[in-house]
């Protein structure tokens, strides 16, 4: 079957451009240029799979030469050739020809949220070949082992194309193309369809503050949408890349260009792939305020009913980027609830660590607002840390099995960054370009084993405890020279958990806590023991670097 397909390229202050592909042995075809900037024209194709450029003479310094460059709106890059496809089926351009199987699934609140941090290829493990495109089937391979962890979001490092087959994906070259390396637009819609079947909603990241400087709009028009040269006044000695301009306003078309891009890009994402959220890459950087309540909207909106978290990576943290103070994100990275954790498992313990266990201390407001992590793809994992501080061996898992209590039961959205859960420790590497693959063989030695049910049965315990939630938590005793702190968390229905942490080396026998909440009977978590307390006193043992959890009956 045969239709007329359009090809279009928004270039407002371009003279001429040409159209080539795969289906005229790439000769010339002109477009004509509209009042509203798009160069277009129509190719009769019958259904098929082709590939195209376009031809142009560039107004990126220097000025004049003319150029072949991909489709900035390209939705599939061709992994061998680099060029960009478009599909026919029908006689009408599509995408793919997925059927999506589990819409109807319900997916899990915000605040109910337990995220793990992936680099798909990372997570494939070692023996993964980088240069093959089947990275997200065999991701899809190991969604099982996440529902059974209990993880019920995931939050993907960049999947959006990329220079090379291995990065971790923060200078993208084409926003509406999944990495090549990793499968095509179909592999990931069956990704993301198949998490959802197991209730596990689907974030990405999305970089909006610049791109590779040799993405399409670079060479294309750089000034058009882009600060010139390596201009940004606000943050100069962080500079990854050609920064969008959010101020630029084109005056004769009436728009803001990269408002218009990234609008495009954020709505076909969250529309097209059915994403259930987006984690803002260096908002510090970007730094506009109407742009990122905009955007945020945009995304909520395109998403319809279903829950859509929109989450700010803000480093250092500001409360203000959250709607606690009239922002325009609903969450924020807490890079503060990380500095104060891994201190603590350190052996550095101080009282500020009650600030990122209930960051309403903080000026936080809801549970919604921060997201908690000991490790991200920027941070070592837990385990690297206390490494780099002389604790190895069973003292360093005690110590991780630590952090994951205060992680799972502290007032906020816990985070996992890929391996932490099973005892991950190799260092993260100097450039984005070397791989780090999971080491799952590390699952068949026995303190991996168990640090990795001691993390299954904890995120098992606050996805069955509304107390763990909730915006609820209060401190009823804190104890600097003993290193130990207790705080409970409770909920409006009767659910109610008590946490006393020994974050120190000494092993607290008979340890006597007064002001204990008001409640007789309590549960251990782990031994499943019972245990009472006495005109809201209460007498435990607390072994070194231990957290004691308690459940009320």
């Amino acid at each position: 079957m045969a239709g007329s397909i359009q090809f279009q390229l928004f270039a407002p202050r371009l003279s001429e451009v040409k159209l080539i592909g795969s289906f005229n042995d790439w000769q010339e075809l002109p477009m004509q240029k509209g009042e509203d900037g798009y160069f277009r024209t129509q190719v009769d194709l019958q259904d098929g799979v082709y590939q195209y450029k376009f031809r142009l003479q560039s107004l990126t310094e220097p000025a004049g030469r003319w150029t072949d460059v991909n489709d900035p709106y390209v939705t599939e890059i061709d992994h061998s050739s680099q060029n960009g496809v478009v599909r026919v089926k029908g006689s009408e351009r599509i995408i793919d020809t997925y059927v999506w199987q589990h819409d109807d699934r319900a997916l899990p609140a915000n605040r109910q949220l337990v995220i793990y941090e992936m680099h798909v290829s990372d997570f494939c493990g070692k023996g993964t070949d980088i240069h093959e495109p089947n990275k997200f089937q065999l991701a899809i391979a190991k969604l099982d082992y996440l529902q059974e962890l209990g993880i019920n979001a995931i939050e993907l490092l960049p999947i959006t194309e990329y220079a090379g087959d291995y990065r971790w994906g923060y200078l993208v070259r084409y926003f509406f193309a999944p990495e090549s390396s990793y499968g095509t637009p179909q592999d990931f819609k069956q990704f993301v369809d198949e998490c959802h079947a197991r209730g596990i909603r689907v974030l990405m990241d999305g970089i909006y503050n610049h791109s590779d400087e040799a993405s399409p709009l670079v060479q294309i028009d750089r000034d058009y949408w882009y600060y010139h040269g390596m201009h940004y006044p606000n943050d100069p000695n962080n500079y990854w890349g050609p920064e969008f301009n959010y101020e630029n306003y084109d005056a004769q078309l009436d728009i803001k260009p990269a408002w218009q891009l990234i609008g495009d890009v954020v709505r076909f994402w969250v529309q097209e792939y059915h994403l259930d959220g987006i984690r803002y890459d260096a908002v510090r950087q970007l730094n506009n305020y109407d742009f990122l309540h905009w955007i945020c909207q945009q995304a909520v909106q395109a998403a319809g009913d279903k829950p859509f978290y929109n989450i700010a990576e803000h480093i250092p943290e500001a409360i203000e980027i959250t709607h606690a103070r009239g922002g325009p994100m609903e969450g924020c990275w807490h890079e503060s609830f990380r500095i104060f954790a891994i201190d603590a498992l350190c052996g550095n313990f101080n009282l500020d660590l009650k600030e990122s266990l209930d960051p309403r201390q903080q000026g936080y407001r809801t549970s919604t607002n921060v997201i908690n992590y000991l490790a991200s793809h920027d941070r070592e994992h837990p385990l690297n840390e206390l490494g780099m501080r002389g604790i190895f061996g069973e003292a360093a898992f005690r110590q991780a099995k630590l952090g994951a209590v205060l992680l799972m039961t502290a007032m906020g959205v816990p985070m996992i960054w890929m391996g932490d859960e099973f005892g991950e420790y190799h260092p993260k590497t100097e450039t984005t370009t070397q791989r780090n693959p999971l080491q799952w063989q590390l699952l068949d030695q026995s303190l991996n084993q168990d640090l990795h049910e001691h993390y299954r049965r904890l995120i098992q315990l606050r996805l069955q405890t509304p107390a763990l939630t909730t915006d609820n938590i209060a401190f009823f005793h804190e104890n600097p020279d003993a290193k130990v702190l207790g705080y409970g968390r409770w909920d409006e229905g009767g659910s109610q958990v008590a946490i006393v942490a020994n974050c120190s080396e000494q092993h607290w026998e008979s340890y006597k806590i007064c002001n204990f909440p008001n409640h007789t009977t309590w549960r251990e978590w782990i031994t499943g023991k019972e245990i009472q307390s006495n005109h809201n006193c209460l007498t435990i043992d607390l072994p070194a670097y231990t957290a004691r959890i308690l459940v009320a009956e």
